[in-house]
């Protein structure tokens, strides 16, 4: 028997070859072709018709990607009509994966990339400095800033939704609720308010932690000598998903969440030597599980070291104008950098960038920006600074990361701030700055 994908081509008397066949085929392409020049005639025609300042290629060229459905709401139950769902932490969610999966099947037009939504906050009073509240307005600034440019949301927060976790356990039950209420998103982003973006350009590379649930800046080989700063959890990444409500659970109860702080707080001191707050800190309970718990957990956390995910402020301001000085030099070197254009597309030139200083071996610390700089220790709002260092220091520190920062959102705009320590002064850039 012969097979049907050869038998187009044998010589039957019974059946036309396809060398036979081949003018009528010649003459249904062009009435195909035809056919398709008339149509797309017709429809040109009834384009420029409604719009007669429209060009073939701006028809071709910039198509836009579909964007969330922001007014779709399926009446199909969800995850959200089950009445036993709770926001607060403690009460245990079962399944979140998949119910997750299954928002996103009902909301097509949110299953589409990592999505980040940043999670910050204060307390819910005005704060005690007099300059604090001023502050904290600038820091909030600089976090709109960042997400404006590489598309994240922001949700900040100034209440307690657990009045037992105060403090740095304040954010527990703030990324708890963030996480049901924000199926769509793939990471939730936790900065401390006392945190600032000093690198605007610099885009987290999410596919690098793609095996990974919890992404914090630290070192294990330090995890592992029992040390205080081994790592910080003041800012972190945490995927929205199941290992991640169990994690924060697990975390949580070592605060005043949980029904033994006390105990906690000094199985911390004995393990962690060079821990000097006697209670329990978040902290400190982090690296508690990743020691204790390493099998549990640990594959699961990114301590990432590789760049400056966040950086103690007091050895990072004092460089700040000489970063900015080469990075003027980079731009002088290459004029692409140099072009004005649309904040919109910002990132573009932050990778060219970015590129750039890694093939002239220019990517290290204390020459390249620093990601998050972190005013550890400063307490803006309350003013109860670590007396290590005085309270000009942090405010001449902050005035300085946050103008360095400005500068890289000015420019869009075509002005900058000349002078790091005057918040309040600007000029206007010339073209083709800094030529």
């Amino acid at each position: 028997m012969s097979s049907p994908d050869f038998s187009l081509f044998q010589t039957s008397p019974h059946k036309r070859s396809l060398l036979h066949r081949a003018p009528s085929l010649i003459a249904d392409g062009f009435l195909f072709v035809g056919g398709a020049a008339m149509a797309l005639s017709l429809v040109w025609a009834l384009i420029s018709f409604i719009n007669p300042t429209s060009t073939f290629d701006t028809i071709i060229t910039y198509s836009t990607p579909q964007a969330p459905d922001f007014t779709y709401d399926p009446p199909e139950p969800t995850f959200y009509d089950d009445p036993t769902l709770s926001y607060s932490v403690g009460d245990a969610i079962q399944n979140w994966d998949e119910k997750r999966r299954e928002w996103l099947r009902v909301h097509p037009s949110f299953g589409v990339g990592d999505r980040v939504v940043l999670v910050t906050g204060s307390q819910p009073s005005v704060c005690k400095n007099p300059v604090g509240d001023h502050l904290q307005l600038r820091l909030f600034k600089n976090k709109v800033d960042y997400c404006r440019l590489h598309g994240c949301e922001v949700f900040y927060n100034n209440v307690l939704l657990d009045p037992k976790g105060t403090g740095f356990w304040a954010k527990y039950p703030i990324l708890r609720a963030a996480m049901v209420a924000h199926p769509e998103a793939e990471w939730i982003y936790w900065v401390d308010s006392d945190a600032i973006f000093t690198d605007m350009e610099f885009k987290l590379p999410l596919e690098k932690y793609k095996e990974h649930n919890l992404v914090a800046h630290g070192w294990w080989h330090m995890v592992k000598q029992q040390s205080w700063t081994s790592l910080n959890a003041g800012v972190f990444l945490i995927r929205n998903c199941q290992w991640s409500l169990d994690f924060i659970d697990e975390w949580a109860s070592m605060g005043p969440q949980g029904p033994a702080q006390e105990k906690w707080g000094e199985i911390q001191r004995s393990m962690l030597k060079d821990k000097l707050y006697p209670g329990s800190d978040d902290q400190s309970a982090l690296i508690y599980l990743l020691l204790k718990q390493k099998q549990k957990w640990g594959d699961k956390v990114y301590l990432e070291s590789e760049y400056n995910f966040q950086s103690y402020w007091l050895g990072v301001v004092d460089g700040l104008d000489n970063i900015t000085k080469g990075y003027m030099e980079v731009d002088r070197e290459m004029g692409k950098l140099r072009r004005r254009h649309g904040e919109k597309v910002s990132e573009l030139y932050g990778e060219m960038r970015e590129q750039y200083m890694k093939d002239k071996g220019m990517w290290r610390e204390n020459v390249r920006r620093p990601f998050v700089t972190h005013f550890t220790g400063c307490e803006p709002c309350s003013g109860d600074y670590n007396p290590v260092y005085t309270w000009e220091d942090c405010w001449n520190g902050m005035q300085k990361a946050l103008n360095f920062a400005d500068n890289q959102v000015l420019r869009k705009y075509g002005f900058v701030h000349p002078d790091l320590l005057n918040s309040s002064l600007v000029t206007p850039l010339p073209f083709d700055y800094p030529a």
